[in-house]
């Protein structure tokens, strides 16, 4: 769903400009410096990159589902880390809010996480407790006006900069399961909240995650999100739903860039008197990339529009997830055999892309979680039919 093709067509226009002429020539200081240049995060905020998603109501520009993967197959062509900083207030740090916020929580978050004045974070894993989500400890005990939490979260996506946490807490404590699980907002500066250092990560230096520690956290009442106990694992779903689609399209984009590289470098590489894209071996590679980042593509423009018309994505979002997230690291791998020994030198782009898009599989549910949900809902929606 595109609802103005023009005014889109323009901001596509703009991202893509930016991408090659702004960002495209600062990654390797992202990466010597593991942090995004201040003069960058301030075109961002200019450009309304931090609010991309976010209603219009609230300040920001309310792409629907199409509009932002599209922009996001222009923006990802970019070293992951720009979007990163963004991403979780277009997706994870503020969704949540977005979809089972009350009106007073919109009001006082939503408009300053589109303009890029607060970076929003989303704190669901633990150090117990990754995939099994349902299982986490972290408390939080109502005590009169507020809640106090207790607990540790871990690999939590821009923690160092985040003004707001979401996070996700048990309320009921005779619950072993997600039911008694309720999400919260959590400003950075409450006494007791804690954030660890960056973590040293294999790749995807500049976005950076970090360990969130809550020592008798006092929040009150009025963040619990929507005001209902119970709810904090549907509102993670939903969140996850949208964010694990938007994560394909990221993918893509990564993909389209990695592609580009090895295209090119296969014109110019000379070997035997002839540029090594006129070996049939090479091209294969080449070929066999293209076709699996078109068919990425295609699924998941495909999934995004079902979603903008109201269908229930949560299986094709895991469908578009699962392979986008698997193609681009096999498209990473084929870039850098065609670059051969360039292809392993840090120098390279596509050195560390390889690296980067790793973590696709990993986040938002891993590449297994995919399966199962994909599987699961296979059976649910044949069950209904019969």
């Amino acid at each position: 769903m595109i609802r103005d093709t023009e005014s889109f067509g323009i901001l596509l226009d703009t991202i893509s400009r930016f991408v090659r002429e702004r960002l495209i020539p600062r990654e390797q200081e992202v990466v010597d410096t593991d942090a995004i240049p201040e003069d960058i995060l301030a075109e961002m905020r200019r450009m309304g990159l931090f609010g991309l998603t976010i209603p219009e109501q609230f300040g920001g520009l309310g792409l629907t589902m199409e509009e932002e993967v599209l922009a996001a197959f222009a923006w990802c062509r970019a070293s992951p880390a720009f979007r990163s900083i963004a991403g979780t207030n277009n997706g994870i740090g503020s969704l949540g809010i977005v979809f089972d916020g009350t009106e007073a929580q919109k009001r006082k978050y939503l408009p300053r996480l589109a303009a890029g004045e607060l970076i929003g974070s989303f704190a669901l894993t633990e150090p117990g407790s990754g995939s099994d989500a349902g299982s986490l400890t972290t408390s939080a005990r109502r005590e009169g006006d507020h809640y106090v939490l207790n607990g540790a979260k871990r690999y939590i996506t821009n923690a160092p900069q985040a003004g707001i946490f979401t996070v996700m807490a048990r309320t009921n404590p005779e619950s072993k399961d997600a039911s008694g699980v309720s999400a919260f907002i959590v400003e950075r500066d409450t006494p007791g909240l804690g954030v660890g250092r960056p973590d040293r990560k294999m790749g995807q230096r500049g976005a950076q995650t970090a360990d969130v520690a809550f020592d008798g956290v006092r929040v009150p009442a009025a963040n619990l999100i929507g005001g209902v106990e119970g709810m904090g694992f549907k509102t993670a779903m939903k969140v996850l739903d949208k964010a694990r689609l938007h994560i394909a399209a990221v993918c893509v984009g990564a993909a389209s860039r990695i592609l580009d590289e090895a295209l090119g470098y296969a014109l110019e590489r000379r070997q035997f008197g002839q540029a090594i894209g006129e070996f049939q071996l090479v091209q294969a590679m080449l070929a066999d990339s293209q076709a699996e980042l078109y068919a990425a593509r295609s699924m998941t423009v495909d999934a995004a529009r079902k979603r903008d018309t109201g269908e229930p994505i949560t299986m094709e979002a895991a469908c578009c997830k699962l392979y986008a997230s698997e193609m681009v690291g096999r498209v990473a791998d084929r870039a850098v055999q065609i670059h051969g020994g360039a292809g392993y030198m840090q120098e390279s782009a596509v050195e560390r892309f390889y690296r980067d898009v790793r973590l696709f599989r990993l986040y938002e549910g891993t590449s297994q979680i995919q399966q199962l949900v994909i599987a699961r809902q296979m059976l649910r929606r044949a069950g209904r039919t019969r």
